[in-house]
């Protein structure tokens, strides 16, 4: 018995070794980076076991204990806690979830941007010369290379320190993107970055970036010309006029200028898409002639009409099998007055089997006083394909008034075709390439102000691609752009929320602590 109490009176000091391997084992791991089973394992082992002995021999009452028990609860339920966390972050390091809450998923990658980038042939890589880098830019571009982490790549330099690569790219100042593909270097952006609030600075956005890339991607230049001479809207920065539309295209690569048949007497060579907005005068027999050859030597054409102006393009229409209906669509469902607009503004959510509207689903995109647009069947080489569709509760009215009425014996009842697609094959002709059409029966969704609404710029776009590419890929949605959140205040309403956070509120706090106090006295 002796012995056993002289033993056991040596064998307490052994728990002092318990937390010192412990923590030995523990400081080996992470100074090393190595946790094999040396030397932290062995460490870690040996000081459980002595804890264990210890308890085992010297506990006596120890476990019988209440204050052992309260305090084992509390030991087990931070391990258990510890336990818990360090799972959770092995997962999310392991198996990456990221959840977008923004309103319109500003933080997710739109189905083009993926498109683009999942496509890649060669490697591209983005130059960012600056002394310090951004961590939203970061983040960006992070989000591009989890769709293609080979052949998208990015870098911050320091052109003060790598003096030859700012050399090479013609750096002129701080802040500067560069896009390289190959051979080919695009400057994206030349201002600060840094400051992502001041006026005269716009950051990167996904926007930006996408259409830098698909910039850059095209193997040859693209020419959009809009006809002009006729009234048609132009490529001004005016209401009504083209501006956002003709930008938006530049900034995807396209070469885009205004066309005056009259003046040149001939369609350029180059041209690979003809745009007609809402000519508000007929065009001449020698300008439709020079159209119609322009179409069946391969060209493409997008022709927006509003009701009751046809152009003097019938020929053409005729041609294609394409009937205008010159009564305005009207929108009975009720939907356009939620957001503000009358009934003669048409939102479509239904949109035809094509390319150009495969990835819209049911988002929307508006219209305003628009006509219908019918094709005839079966007609010889001609493949039509509705593009938007009004919904049921849609007709065309024959006569806009106060209080506009579906009269059967007058008007067309829905739901209605407002823009067709069209392909027209010669199978005497095989090495001509196949010319294309698009009949929109609106204009106004392209000019400026309504451009931005919803999916009208994606309309736009994806009618442009589809006309002036060589397949049938589908069009994806375009990047999104942060929505403008700010409140204006009046200096007496900054006054009023200002006395609020500093005085009322804590003021009204510190009066029911009193009251609470009082009562509990």
């Amino acid at each position: 018995m002796k012995a056993i109490s002289s033993f056991q009176s040596y064998l307490k000091y052994l728990f002092l070794l318990g937390p010192i391997l412990l923590i030995v084992g523990l400081v080996a791991g992470l100074v090393s980076g190595n946790w094999s089973f040396f030397p932290a394992g062995i460490m870690v082992a040996i000081g459980l076991i002595i804890n264990i002995l210890w308890l085992g021999f010297l506990g006596g009452g120890f476990w019988q204990k209440r204050s052992t028990r309260v305090q084992a609860n509390a030991l087990v339920a931070t391990v258990a806690m510890v336990a818990i966390l360090v799972t959770v972050n092995f997962l999310a390091t392991r198996y990456l979830l990221r959840v977008d809450l923004t309103e319109n998923q500003l933080y997710t990658l739109s189905p083009q941007t993926q498109q683009i980038v999942k496509n890649l042939q060669q490697p591209i890589k983005i130059w960012v010369f600056d002394r310090t880098p951004d961590p939203q830019l970061r983040e960006l571009f992070e989000n591009y290379r989890r769709y293609n982490s080979e052949l998208f790549q990015f870098e911050f330099v320091d052109p003060q320190i790598k003096i030859e690569l700012a050399e090479k790219f013609q750096v002129k100042s701080l802040g500067e993107v560069y896009l390289e593909y190959g051979s080919k270097k695009k400057l994206i952006s030349g201002q600060s970055l840094n400051n992502r609030f001041s006026p005269q600075n716009e950051p990167l956005s996904e926007s930006k970036l996408t259409n830098a890339i698909e910039n850059i991607l095209r193997d040859r230049p693209l020419y959009v010309y809009f006809l002009q001479g006729h009234g048609e809207a132009t490529l001004q920065g005016t209401e009504g006029g083209l501006l956002q539309a003709a930008t938006s295209l530049q900034d995807t690569g396209y070469q885009v200028d205004s066309l005056n048949l009259v003046e040149v007497n001939a369609i350029p060579e180059n041209a690979n898409a003809i745009v007609i907005a809402d000519p508000k005068r007929e065009l001449l027999q020698g300008e439709v002639k020079l159209l119609q050859d322009y179409l069946n030597a391969g060209g493409n054409l997008l022709l927006m009409l509003e009701p009751e102006n046809n152009g003097g393009l019938e020929p053409i229409l005729d041609n294609w099998g394409v009937k205008l209906d010159d009564r305005t669509i009207i929108d009975a469902s009720g939907r356009s007055l939620l957001i503000g607009f009358g009934v003669d503004t048409i939102l479509i959510t239904e949109y035809g089997d094509h390319p150009i509207t495969n990835d819209f689903g049911e988002d929307i995109s508006l219209y305003y006083r628009a006509r219908a647009i019918a094709t005839v069947d079966n007609y010889e080489g001609v493949k039509a394909t509705p593009l938007l569709i009004t919904s049921d509760r849609s007709w065309a009215e024959s006569e806009l008034s106060s209080e506009v009425k579906f009269d059967p014996d007058k008007d067309i009842e829905g739901p209605l075709d407002l823009a067709v697609a069209i392909k027209k094959s010669d199978d005497k002709s095989q090495e001509k390439t196949e010319p294309r059409l698009i009949v929109i029966g609106d204009s106004t969704f392209a000019t400026n102000g309504w451009f931005t609404q919803q999916r009208n710029s994606d309309v736009f776009l994806n009618s442009i691609n589809w006309l002036a590419s060589d397949d049938d890929t589908t069009l994806s949605i375009r990047p999104k752009e942060d929505k403008n959140r700010r409140i204006n205040l009046s200096d007496l309403q900054a006054g009023i929320i200002g006395l609020m956070a500093t005085l009322i509120v804590p003021l009204f706090g510190l009066i029911v602590a009193g009251v609470i106090w009082w009562r509990r006295r």
